[in-house]
């Protein structure tokens, strides 16, 4: 669960002190760059909803494996690119190959509560959000290491033998789906499948990122189709047997909506910084690749002592509060950066901002876990990473649109700005959110003998 949990996340944070010599490699500006960061999240953004309710009809072994082979595919697709167009090819690629091992792994979590009573597995949530959380802030450490080594090819190399171990623990450890029978009404499962409205999902989150990419542009008609495609999916939703989602309930459970909602700011803060911030300490203060991941470093650490501190309690508002401070400072801390500044002041950043990372991922994790219809467990949390994936496109956009063709410290201060911004309404939407507080040891620990999940219309309550 953790190597698959982690695939996506090792991609998504590795690419951060690989930009700048890619860019020189291939002669590509900041702006053309930005498109291996969207690229992936498009892809997943995209997939890890649809691979979720694959997973819940179907199982997690099947998903797994054909996700993890195509992340080494990627691998080698990306290692031996010409140029960026080929390159920007392998991380879509890579965030369809990605898309299956957090899924997945939510499913075995709750599979497993099922089976033994307990709907509390604290302990694993926490190790599987740490797993994440410390191969996010590691990426850029370990992207400076490979590059030392293997020049930025190696970035992309890693995932070969990554994914060749994935398999191998996929095939050993992840337990077979029984094949599905013909049910009584002689349909099979697959018919479940809400492939139309699959398709305008995916059609209107296109047409929405890439016009997120570019918003001061010509390309206005993308929003248009967006809208669209989204009325189209909810109409499509309200009116089929199995929707691919559930919008009645979505619609009707708030504190999910409200999460989801907070996971896209949190994540435009959090890739705000690990693209923007990094980017500025290769080509605006002048450090190395691999200085670069080293500056990394004490927010790795932080982010790790906090959640292993904080990990087992819950209860998820005081933990979303503080890390919404701490995201505000992290900004403030921003904006006090000159290319003159002391290497101290540097990692004072990542030092405060390792606490917001490690409390504010693992409590969106614990409340979807709570909040979602048990059944689509798979799906709900797709959705999760597919709101923090939006979360990131915005935060490349807004990298490409401070920083333009040269990464300066008057981009970086426009951005530090923008992420301020963002930072303090996380705060205020956390703050009014009172369903929250039902979230917590006194209110879910574990029953004593097994019983049947909440439903979709009561699992905010107690």
């Amino acid at each position: 669960m953790m190597l698959g949990a982690a695939l996506n996340p090792v991609n998504s944070s590795i690419i951060s002190v690989s930009l700048v010599p890619i860019g020189v490699a291939l002669g590509a500006p900041p702006s053309q760059t930005a498109w291996l960061i969207s690229a992936l999240y498009l892809a997943t953004a995209i997939g890890q909803p649809v691979v979720g309710r694959l997973i819940d009809l179907f199982g997690p072994r099947r998903l797994f494996l054909i996700g993890t082979a195509l992340t080494g595919v990627a691998g080698v697709v990306g290692m031996l690119a010409p140029n960026l167009g080929v390159l920007v090819a392998a991380r879509v690629l890579l965030g369809l190959g990605t898309c299956a091992g957090y899924p997945a792994a939510m499913y075995l979590i709750r599979s497993e509560a099922r089976r033994t009573g307990q709907n509390s597995p604290a302990g694993v949530l926490t190790a599987l959000a740490v797993t994440t959380q410390t191969i996010a802030v590691i990426g850029p450490s370990l992207g400076g290491l490979l590059i030392g080594v293997g020049g930025w090819r190696a970035t992309l190399a890693v995932n070969i033998p990554l994914a060749l171990v994935g398999l191998y623990l996929g095939a050993r450890r992840i337990p077979a789906t029984p094949a599905t029978p013909m049910r009584r009404d002689g349909r099979h499962p697959v018919s479940d499948l809400d492939l139309p409205g699959m398709g305008l999902f995916s059609v209107a989150l296109v047409c929405l990122l890439l016009f997120l990419m570019n918003p001061g542009g010509d390309d206005w008609y993308l929003a248009v189709l967006a809208v669209v495609a989204a009325a189209g999916f909810t109409w499509r939703e309200l009116r089929t047997r199995q929707p691919f989602i559930d919008v009645r309930v979505l619609g009707g459970n708030l504190p999910l909506l409200a999460t989801y909602g907070r996971a896209l700011l949190c994540y435009v803060v959090t890739y705000g910084f690990l693209y923007g911030y990094t980017q500025w300490t290769e080509e605006g203060y002048g450090l190395s690749a691999s200085q670069a991941g080293l500056v990394q470093l004490p927010l790795f650490a932080t982010a790790i002592v906090v959640s292993t501190l904080t990990g087992r309690r819950e209860a998820v508002r005081g933990k979303l509060l503080v890390g919404a401070v701490g995201q505000i400072a992290a900004c403030a801390l921003l904006l006090l950066l000159h290319v003159d500044s002391p290497v101290l002041l540097l990692l004072a950043v990542v030092f405060v901002l390792g606490v917001p990372q490690g409390l504010n991922s693992l409590a969106l994790q614990n409340a979807v876990y709570h909040q979602a219809d048990p059944d689509r467990i798979g799906s709900s949390a797709g959705l999760l990473r597919t709101f923090g994936y939006l979360g990131a496109i915005i935060a490349s956009a807004a990298n490409g649109a401070f920083y333009g063709e040269h990464v300066d410290t008057g981009g970086l201060h426009h951005l530090a700005w923008f992420l301020l911004a963002v930072s303090v309404l996380f705060l205020a939407v956390t703050v009014v959110d009172r369903s929250l507080r039902r979230i917590g040891p006194a209110k879910t620990e574990p029953h004593s003998e097994p019983h049947p999940e909440p439903t979709a219309t009561t699992k905010d309550q107690p």
